[in-house]
């Protein structure tokens, strides 16, 4: 979109246009979207209604997979009904301020569940490297200050990007936002000044709580092939692997398709703009949609507890 030389002082509405390139066909875009959202919302809701109701499974493993749906409900909930009112009934218009608070949900609640993966990999690293000593370690006490600890990070360090736009960036070239969302470097690029500091504070976040959380999920998981690996038995080596298994596949989706994102938006100014909103937008609504899915199929005592629900 091409500069102009009017700008703006301090915005009260702005306009996000949706997929820049495909508004003709958005309506019909919403269908999957809307079908993915109520898969993502009721197989949460569902999940959480199993953790919270039996009490075989108010262990810590299962605790953090409720974190984690509760964090997918929320990040799912911030984004698609906003999406849907541009897609179906062109609500393209939002306050400045609620445009903010979209920014804050989504970017609070990704930074959130790259920390539960974080935990969840820890969770499995003590389980299986040091069995014996698990009970003493993961308590209850433990798990809820993990999941305070790790909202408060991301809380925190979105809410200094909000402050830097809210307080350092009062002129716009421009109040339309070519995205579907509320997104921070969506909003930093309308700014005509001080642009560069919000933009590099955002890759900062994004680079030290991805990075910081990568590395030491990758390091958890090499541990622990290493020591199933040298377990005696072949039963032991295989249940221990099974635990890990919709983990590893959580863990792989969320951060494949997060590096896709960031990469193809930073480094692919060749590709067509409404690939790149689209991709984002699939980051942020699958793996609220997959999860309840991998873990209601590959983890067994969720799987019995489905099914017995479904059956009686």
């Amino acid at each position: 979109m091409p500069i102009s030389n009017i700008t703006v002082f301090m915005p009260s509405v702005l306009t996000l246009v949706g997929i820049p390139g495909l508004q003709s066909v958005q309506c019909w875009i919403g269908i999957p979207f809307c079908a993915m959202y109520l898969i993502a919302m009721v197989g949460n809701l569902l999940l959480l209604f199993i953790i919270k109701s039996e009490r075989s499974l108010h262990e810590p493993m299962y605790i953090f997979l409720g974190m984690l749906g509760v964090t997918d409900i929320v990040l799912g909930s911030s984004i698609m009904p906003r999406m849907l009112g541009i897609f179906w009934f062109h609500m393209s218009e939002i306050y400045f301020d609620s445009c903010l608070v979209q920014m804050w949900l989504i970017h609070t609640f990704q930074c959130t569940e790259s920390g539960i993966l974080l935990a969840m990999a820890l969770d499995r690293y003590v389980a299986i490297c040091y069995p014996l000593r698990y009970a003493t370690i993961f308590t209850h006490h433990l798990v809820t200050q993990i999941g305070v600890v790790v909202t408060l990070r991301a809380a925190i360090l979105v809410t200094v990007s909000l402050v830097l736009i809210k307080c350092r960036l009062q002129f716009y070239h421009t109040t339309v936002i070519s995205h579907s969302y509320c997104e921070h470097m969506a909003i930093v690029k309308l700014a005509a000044e001080n642009v560069q500091i919000n933009k590099i504070f955002g890759l900062f976040v994004a680079f030290i709580v991805a990075g910081f959380d990568l590395i030491f999920i990758t390091l958890s998981y090499i541990q622990i092939f290493i020591t199933v690996f040298h377990l005696p038995q072949k039963e032991a080596r295989f249940k221990a692997f099974s635990t890990c298994i919709p983990h590893i596949c959580v863990f792989l989706q969320f951060y494949l398709l997060a590096f896709f994102s960031f990469f193809t938006h930073s480094f692919g100014s060749h590709i067509p703009p409404y690939i790149h909103i689209l991709f984002s937008s699939i980051y942020l609504l699958f793996p609220p949609f997959l999860n309840p899915l991998v873990y209601g199929i590959k983890t067994k005592q969720i799987r019995i507890h489905v099914v017995k629900m479904f059956c009686s």
